[in-house]
């Protein structure tokens, strides 16, 4: 296969979903990024960055100072390495707006025509514009759902999308002009309005014609970005790419190294997708080309767990497809095997209909085992899977002092689920059948391993996180690992108070489980919230 050399072929690291990666980490990680053949690295940044005159802005949220962002950007220009700042100019401020400091459509998106807006916009362009040499700069602008239908629909009424998009696109560009820089904008909210809503999905239609309203609002020098991780479908990324190729601008293409909301990576996933897209972008001579290492609802996986689909992608667009080859260059660089980190992804793999997608491990983490509304979908003997898994990862951690802790971190948690994941059918089951003397066991033995288990896995967790990022944002995680542990020592006093005679029934175990199916839109998130309660958590829902 002929190589394929687009411009710039980058990775987007996603800093602001609590995991903000540490100075030093961050500098190995564009190490890496060079010696497999990156040459750009978007800068993902909503509001974890330093901005003068803005004390809320990142508040307590390990944001970069201006001096550890131009500490980065020397190392990585060092390397031969562009970063790009790829900020939030509309949506994605929802940390942000939580201090009331500007004025929001609802809780996400900032409101247009606003002067506050524009004031807070200018100081983050003035901001990264001097901390990064690039003169391009990616102002966001994606996902902006509550454009038009907050605040702004309740003063001004009702406005197409499209001439809201427009008008706050040409006022953010003229500032990042006035800066001498270059905007560079995800491209879906100048699909999505007149496409019925649609935008990855509308390239299995065919390619669609732009109305010329759509390609009007998007001024001349500004590029797009085409982002799309899901199809594994070339007809479908060309089909996409034809449609942008309307626009008079600059289309970039940004796919996916799967690992959001999942606590493992999902690098054979990657590739499967990754693969066809990039073969669309070499048949359309795409000349810029990112992969997005997105960390939504907590950044929960590590960053180098992704490393095998990073290098395995590299090399596909050098033409090699030798995966002994690959392997090879792998343990060159990183020292360890490459069928090694492809087993990182197994906790998702191993019972992919407990999700409906390949996020199962989030699940047998946070459901709960008593309000156990997944647990119809457990299968029987997949806590041995599990069990053998754990056994597995312990001999790696063990075999490396590089990765050792990383691999030790996924022991601890695959031990966990060997004992979590059957655990709140079996509880049922024996509660259903009046059967008190297993349910003593299990809360004398089950319970209790699995509370021990769950102590250590948190501490590997925190290990894991601290050695690869700050400590902001971690409070998140061991709130939510902490909350599993105390839960389960809830549910073991109350088995024993049953037991024991204490209390006559146990209410959430008297109550009949309806089965769900994997299309069923409160069992296929893999948000954390919907996991581990059907409660309320998140303000007024």
């Amino acid at each position: 296969m002929k190589a394929y050399k687009p411009e710039s072929f980058g990775v987007m690291l996603d800093l602001s979903r609590n995991a903000v990666m540490s100075i030093e980490a961050f500098k190995e990680y564009l190490t890496y990024l060079k010696k497999m053949g990156y040459n750009c690295v978007y800068f993902y940044n909503e509001d974890c960055y330093e901005i003068e005159d803005e004390p809320y802005f990142g508040y307590l949220r390990g944001r970069y100072t201006a001096a550890e962002m131009k500490e980065l950007d020397a190392y990585a220009a060092s390397l031969g390495i562009e970063i790009i700042p790829c900020i939030q100019t509309l949506a994605h401020l929802r940390s942000f707006s939580r201090w009331g400091k500007a004025n929001f459509e609802m809780e996400d998106t900032l409101m247009v025509d606003d002067a506050r807006t524009y004031e807070l916009v200018e100081k983050m362009i003035k901001t990264v514009s001097e901390c990064f040499r690039t003169r391009r700069i990616h102002i966001g602008m994606d996902e902006a759902w509550e454009l038009g239908r907050g605040n702004h629909l309740d003063k001004h009424g009702y406005e197409n999308g499209i001439d809201m998009m427009k008008r706050h696109l040409e006022r953010v560009n003229a500032i990042v002009e006035k800066y001498g820089c270059r905007a560079i904008v995800w491209s879906d909210m100048f699909i999505r309005p007149w496409s019925g809503g649609k935008y990855t999905v509308l390239g299995d239609e065919g390619v669609k014609t732009v109305p010329q309203s759509a390609i009007d609002a998007v001024p001349e020098g500004v590029e797009l970005v085409y982002w799309d991780y899901y199809s594994t479908n070339k007809e479908r990324y060309l089909n996409n790419l034809k449609t942008h190729a309307q626009f008079k601008n600059e289309t970039w293409f940004a796919g996916g190294i799967w690992c959001w909301r999942s606590l493992v990576p999902a690098n054979h996933y990657t590739v499967k997708t990754m693969v066809p897209a990039i073969d669309a972008c070499r048949e359309m001579k795409v000349k810029n080309v990112v992969m997005t290492i997105w960390g939504d609802n907590g950044c929960e996986c590590s960053r180098y767990a992704t490393l095998p689909s990073l290098l395995y992608l590299a090399e596909y667009m050098r033409g090699n497809t030798d995966e002994e080859k690959i392997k090879a260059k792998f343990k060159s660089i990183f020292g360890f095997d490459y069928d090694a980190f492809m087993r990182l992804d197994e906790p998702d793999h191993i019972h992919t209909e407990y999700l409906g997608t390949e996020r199962s491990s989030r699940k047998v983490l946070f459901s709960d085992l008593f309000i156990a509304f997944n647990d119809p979908c457990v299968k029987e003997g997949h806590s041995a899977v599990f069990a053998a898994l754990s056994e597995e990862y312990a001999a790696y951690a063990k075999k490396t002092r590089k990765w050792g802790y990383l691999f030790d971190c996924y022991a601890k948690m695959t031990a966990v689920f060997a004992t979590k994941y059957e655990l709140g059918v079996k509880t049922r089951a024996a509660y259903k059948a009046g059967d008190k003397n297993t349910l003593l066991r299990l809360a004398k033995e089950d319970y209790v391993r699995l509370g021990k288990q769950l102590e250590a896995f948190l501490l590997a967790f925190r290990k894991q996180w601290y050695k690869e990022n700050k400590t902001f944002g971690f409070d998140a995680q061991e709130l939510r690992v902490g909350g599993v542990i105390t839960r389960v020592d809830s549910c073991r006093r109350r088995l024993l108070d049953y037991c024991a005679g204490r209390i006559e029934k146990i209410e959430e175990l008297e109550a009949e489980l309806i089965p769900v199916s994997h299309t069923d839109a409160s069992y296929r998130t893999a948000d954390y919230d919907r996991i581990a309660t059907v409660s309320t958590l998140w303000g007024n829902q």
